[in-house]
């Protein structure tokens, strides 16, 4: 039960910061979901991270991981928002701007998470 307060808790705390980062890039003077794509990618490079730390240390206990990949990187990154911005950039008919932001969400978000991965593997030795 307690995994349950631990995802609850991580899930509203990267959920905020998705919301925070949303009103953040309304500020950018161009239409385009710069916030989900922000987030997508920060979620893909912080679980990267986490995953490349754990991979080289045992310093994150499972219910740390729990609360970090599952509670805050679920609540942060954001697929269902990235999929309802891209069809209404093609019901918008901004069939380039939709093409774009699936471009740039699965090459960074695979990128960020691979640079995360390897920046975890250059601070950390193996344990």
């Amino acid at each position: 039960m307690f995994e349950f307060f631990l995802v609850g808790l991580g899930g509203f705390i990267g959920s905020c910061t998705r919301f925070a980062l949303n009103k953040l890039s309304a500020l950018i003077p161009y239409s385009f979901p710069f916030g989900t794509l922000f987030s997508n990618i920060l979620a893909a490079f912080l679980i990267g991270l986490i995953v490349g730390i754990g991979q080289q240390t045992l310093a994150l206990s499972p219910r740390t991981k729990l609360f970090l990949t599952t509670g805050i990187m679920g609540g942060l990154s954001t697929f269902s928002s990235f999929s309802l911005d891209t069809i209404t950039l093609f019901q918008d008919g901004r069939y380039f701007a939709a093409a774009g932001n699936v471009l740039v969400n699965l090459v960074f978000s695979l990128a960020f998470t691979v640079i995360g991965m390897l920046l975890a593997r250059s601070f950390f030795v193996k344990a």
